[in-house]
């Protein structure tokens, strides 16, 4: 039987609430076993985009990440909000080291395609270097990536967090029995926005299908949603949404459970 390793993703506006993340570190550092930690960024790199006169771009709720943005990005991603968590998982005596991708050659990407639109330096997951990662693991060290990777050519890449959480779950199921967990504010998939306790307790692809037709999943749902299949299809063995409450209780019900 291989060993348990839990890939949670923290992100949404916990990333941008000191409380609510340290809450959220806490309950991780007390989990048993292996884990890996991804975070995103909030709204950190924007207010800081705009103090240096630089306004940030969007599309779809997606940021274009110019030549100017993947410095400020790499800043705080890599650097402010990283280091930060990283140094909070050592107060909380879990021996946290901060990556981007581009550590060890951990994670790979390609940039972005200018078709059908230009992001600029974004990058979608191309390869995760499972047995260095892997390693680190086994040396005691709980790794913290940002969402930050590389070309293999020099070049950084602003990448979705999200995804790097899915990929690093698949690429370890080669060596671990993974399981994946999105956290952030919310206790799961919402059947009504307005309701934070509508949660939708299990979806499967089908019921996926129907929310999307229903209006009910959209905006940052919707690829979060794609990851959680991606993952699933690719052998993870389990992939749940919701919030701190999962962490502190697996058999919360407050809580999303992709099948």
């Amino acid at each position: 039987m291989s060993d348990k390793l839990r890939i949670i993703k923290v992100g949404g506006n916990v990333i941008d609430d000191p409380a609510a993340l340290s809450e959220v570190l806490h309950s991780f550092s007390k989990m048993e076993g292996h884990k890996i930690l991804v975070h995103g960024g909030g709204k950190k790199a924007s207010i800081f985009s705009r103090k240096l006169g630089i306004e940030p771009q969007m599309i779809n709720g997606r940021r274009i990440t110019s030549a100017e943005d993947i410095d400020i990005v790499t800043m705080i991603y890599a650097g402010l909000i990283n280091k930060n968590i990283v140094a909070q998982l050592q107060a909380f005596t879990c021996n946290a080291a901060g990556f981007t991708g581009a550590d060890g050659n951990s994670i790979l990407s390609i940039k972005r395609p200018v078709e059908p639109i230009d992001f600029g330096f974004v990058g979608d997951v191309k390869t995760v270097n499972h047995p260095v990662i892997s390693q680190w693991l086994q040396d005691g060290i709980c790794p913290v990536f940002c969402a930050i990777t590389h070309d293999g050519n020099g070049q950084l890449l602003n990448t979705n967090a999200d995804t790097i959480a899915s990929e690093l779950a698949i690429a370890l199921v080669k060596e671990y029995e993974t399981e994946l967990i999105y956290c952030f504010e919310k206790q799961g998939v919402l059947a009504d926005l307005a309701d934070d306790n509508s949660v939708i307790e299990n979806i499967d692809s089908i019921k996926y299908e129907a929310l999307k037709n229903a209006n009910s999943i959209h905006d940052g749902m919707l690829p979060k949603m794609e990851n959680c299949f991606h993952a699933l299809k690719n052998k993870v063995s389990k992939v749940c949404i919701g919030n701190i409450n999962f962490l502190k209780d697996e058999t919360s019900v407050h809580s999303t459970l992709i099948l």
